[in-house]
């Protein structure tokens, strides 16, 4: 998030950018903002929304005037979008409370990348996790950073 200037009042908007462009286009309004000191307060580039990017000003004329002519702006999504809404996107949730034992993972960094596991323990503390490969021909327990794991599969409620 890029906080640019404090004002009472400021709603939320939401730009329609190409995918892969937002942040590009959150820097390039960034400084047409500062230049001509447009009154926008903050500019939202959220990882889990592609193509899109949140810019919070008083007014909708005011986003306009930031986005005019920029080359991967496609256009201002009709609407406003309330706090609670953006707080979805900038709200960041470790994997490990989504977790639980049993639950199957793919390994996505490290030496045993692509590899699938089971879930055996969660050291939520450290953010660490236990599983055991499923691909290994004996049960060979790894502590991995629950940031190298992905979740494949929850386990089933029975």
């Amino acid at each position: 998030m890029i906080r640019l200037g404090e004002k009472a009042g400021a709603r939320f908007f939401t730009l329609s950018t190409t995918v892969g462009q937002e942040i590009n286009v959150a820097k390039i309004m960034a400084g047409r903002i500062e230049a001509n000191k447009i009154p926008v307060k903050s500019i939202v580039v959220p990882e889990n929304l592609k193509g899109y990017i949140i810019v919070e000003a008083e007014g909708p004329h005011i986003i306009d005037s930031a986005s005019t002519n920029i080359k991967h702006v496609k256009s201002r999504v009709p609407g406003v979008l309330s706090l609670s809404d953006v707080e979805k996107y900038i709200t960041v949730k470790s994997i490990v409370d989504e977790l639980n034992i049993n639950d199957i993972v793919e390994v996505v960094s490290g030496p045993f990348k692509g590899m699938r596991a089971r879930v055996t323990d969660i050291d939520k503390s450290k953010e660490e996790v236990t599983i055991e490969l499923l691909e290994a021909s004996f049960p060979l327990p790894v502590t991995v950073h629950a940031d190298y794991i992905r979740i494949v599969s929850k386990k089933s409620e029975s």
